[in-house]
């Protein structure tokens, strides 16, 4: 199919061909007949891309900072390969079209295939030929009704306004003051006009105030004093009753233009996106309540309501984004708001490049802009629209690649190892997010794309599969894989309950030839190998410290999410039970789980974890989220048969016996291990070999993992006894 998609490094917008999306949980896939660009949020994000790289750092101190914070946490190689990474990523653009549902989701039950609906959403409510949309993104029009799907294309837009609307509480008869008289702008008029409001319109260029006359403004100018004036005159010299700022722009003009004509105790509501530099006399003075209105509604920005379609109770929260956009379409409906006279532009989207030239240029004759889509032969209205047989190669070679998964930790770390690695083939990558799936596999050179992981699981040419999906879905995937007879390396964690890790020991059980392998990368560090090395002259129990500042990560982060990422323990912290155990050379016995006592900020990721090993050997791991994220991120000290082995970040490590000292260091490059557990991997995929990391020490951190969550809850030591574990699951 085609998308829109817009390239971070060059700001270069481009048409191409990417894999249909899959209904996913929760989801409906939309055959889009229309969609609306944003001329000020797309505007903006376009003009960013366009920068050059001394300009985005001007734009945006924040990234420049975090990035001088990796350089000198990791390096200057590894600062550059994650800026590369991020700048070579496509952005897929759009977030307002409306269309029809061509495949629907089995937990989705009042939407059916053949529903014409609007949607919603950046990185969903896409510019492409389908959409994959999460339920509570999606409004409903009857197709009785003559509502068009280009007036619908407008749903997303129209919720934003409504939304700000609501925020200033205009009542019957209230005067309003509309600052910014572009889309939202005209649709706010409108939008006022039909709830009985006396509506005042100012915008810098006069034709868009005579627009707003016609859209049924009671009036309008492109003079600053002219609006003032008028807001007086039609509120018998109090001032505006609300002010609504629908500009798009970095001054602060139009928050203190609103202060001006604004009565005494009025609101002002911020809608576009405009600078706060608020006079505080003139709000001080008539005590003005000043509003910032958050995108389409109640519900934007939290994923557990768009992303799992846990909606909001109607008694409580009575006007969600998804009620907005369906309240925003029964006006459509009734003919009480009039979108049609704001098309100017159409385009096919095989011309979006020349559509994005129009709203970036000098140009101010556009208002709406909508892309077309053509429509197709029915066999290309299902999700096989993009399915390409292509040529098998005769060359046959060991290790034939299938990857799930294609986001940030898969092209900017894991792909780049593999492609350091010969006698490789990579077959085919899915993503759920069919650009994703495109861009990683034209970067890396998979023959083929797709979103859907089963075509890739089944897939005869594919011998070993990579899963790189999110956490939720790596247990079943990995089962899935074992049992069609491929290899498989999973990046941490293996699962995210004990009654999954039970069924990926059964799994394994049946199919006991092929390979399983989990990304404990840190193992195969170059400077991890040294410090192995030395501690293996060593006859007793050893004393392990491993200290991780983790950095901050916000609440409602998706790896913080019980379902989908497990939090940070499990998705992280399993990495350095594993180390430990490596140190060692012994499974946990005993973890003992401690909560550093600071909620309300943090997410259950201030912990300090206990591991008491089978060879008597005594570890602890403080891994905190409330240090400075600048200083070093890990640092390891084991003591033991009058020895001290330090390793830093694993850039620097110091060894010590009997009063010598060694010391290595790397002064440009951070090395964690991910290539030296990639071809640890393949040579054993080639021979049929053992695996890197015995099975028996896989199911061993996990468990130890999943037990230390066991402990912070429970607020006791839980016992760990892999080979017991895995004899219950026969």
């Amino acid at each position: 199919m085609k998308q829109v998609l817009q390239h971070a490094r060059t700001g270069q917008i481009a048409v191409e061909e990417v894999p249909a999306p899959k209904p996913l949980p929760g989801c409906v896939v939309v055959r889009v007949a229309a969609s609306l660009l944003s001329a000020g949020t797309e505007r903006a994000a376009s003009e960013f891309a366009n920068k050059n790289l001394l300009q985005k750092a001007k734009s945006r101190p924040d990234l420049v900072s975090q990035v001088m914070d990796k350089v000198r946490r990791d390096g200057i190689f590894s600062a550059v390969s994650t800026v590369r990474q991020r700048l070579d990523q496509p952005v897929s653009l759009g977030y307002s079209s409306a269309g029809t549902v061509v495949a629907v989701a089995e937990d989705v039950t009042d939407i059916k295939v053949g529903d014409r609906v609007a949607c919603a959403g950046a990185g969903h409510a896409v510019h492409a030929e389908l959409d994959c949309v999460p339920r509570l993104l999606v409004a409903k029009f009857s197709a009785e009704s003559d509502v068009s799907f280009e007036e619908a294309a407008f749903t997303t837009v129209g919720a934003v306004v409504m939304h700000g609307v609501r925020l200033a509480e205009v009542k019957l008869g209230d005067v309003v003051g509309v600052i910014g008289l572009g889309l939202l702008g005209q649709i706010a008029v409108q939008m006022l006009k039909a709830a009985g409001c006396r509506v005042v319109g100012t915008d810098i260029l006069p034709a868009r105030a005579a627009l707003a006359i016609s859209m049924g403004a009671d009036g309008a100018s492109s003079s600053a004093q002219e609006f003032h004036d008028l807001c007086r005159q039609f509120s018998s010299g109090q001032g505006a009753d609300a002010v609504l700022i629908t500009a798009q722009t970095e001054s602060s003009e139009p928050v203190n233009l609103a202060a001006q004509v604004a009565r005494d105790r009025a609101a002002v509501v911020a809608v576009g996106s405009v600078g706060m530099d608020l006079s505080r006399r003139q709000y001080f003075e008539k005590e003005l309540d000043f509003r910032v209105s958050r995108s389409y509604g109640p519900g934007r920005y939290d994923a557990a309501y768009e992303q799992k379609g846990r909606d909001y109770p109607i008694g409580y929260v009575p006007w969600t984004e998804t009620r907005n956009m369906k309240a925003f379409l029964s006006l459509l409906e009734e003919r009480k708001l009039n979108v049609r006279a704001l098309i100017t532009h159409r385009f096919p989207v095989q011309q979006a490049k020349a559509a994005y030239e129009l709203i970036s240029g000098n140009s101010t004759s556009y208002m709406g802009v909508l892309l077309h889509y053509s429509d197709r032969p029915d066999e290309r209205q299902t999700l096989e629209l993009i399915k390409k047989q292509e040529e098998k190669s005769g060359q046959k070679i060991p290790v034939t690649i299938g990857l799930l998964g294609a986001g940030n930790f898969a092209n900017a770390i894991l792909l780049p190892s593999m492609k350091r690695t010969n006698g490789v083939e990579y077959v085919s990558v899915s993503s759920a997010q069919g650009a994703h799936a495109q861009y990683t596999a034209k970067k890396f050179g998979f023959r083929t794309c797709a979103t859907d992981e089963n075509k890739i699981i089944e897939d005869l040419d594919v011998n070993t599969v990579v899963v790189a999906t999110r956490h939720h879905l790596h247990a079943t995937q990995v089962i899935a894989a074992l049992d069609a007879g491929k290899n498989v390396f999973c990046e941490k964690p293996l699962c995210l309950r004990e009654s999954e890790l039970r069924e990926i020991v059964r799994a394994k059980s049946r199919a006991s030839k092929p390979l399983l392998m989990v990304g404990f990368n840190r193992r195969f560090a170059p400077m991890a190998v040294r410090m192995k090395t030395f501690l293996q002259g060593i006859h007793e129990p050893l004393a392990l410290h491993y200290r991780v500042n983790a950095g901050f990560i916000a609440r409602d982060h998706w790896t913080n999410d019980p379902e989908q990422g497990g939090g940070r323990i499990l998705g992280e912290a399993c990495h350095f039970i594993d180390f430990l155990s490596f140190l060692t050379g012994s499974r946990p016995a005993e973890v003992h789980t401690r909560d550093i006592s600071n909620a309300g900020r943090y997410s259950g990721d201030n912990v300090v974890i206990s591991l008491g090993f089978e060879d008597g050997s005594q570890g602890t791991i403080a891994y905190v989220a409330n240090g400075d994220a600048s200083y070093s991120k890990e640092r390891i000290e084991v003591f033991g048969g009058n020895a001290v082995a330090v390793l830093e970040d694993f850039r620097r490590c110091e060894f010590l016996r009997q009063g010598k000292k060694e010391k290595f260091r790397s002064i440009f490059r951070q090395d964690k291990g991910h290539d030296g557990e990639w071809r640890a991997f393949v040579e054993a995929v080639k021979t049929q070999g053992e695996a890197p990391i015995p099975f028996e020490e896989i199911i061993a951190s996990t468990l130890a993992t999943l037990r230390a969550l066991d402990s912070r809850s429970s607020g006791q030591p839980e016992r760990v006894n892999a080979a017991e574990f895995i004899q219950s699951c026969s």
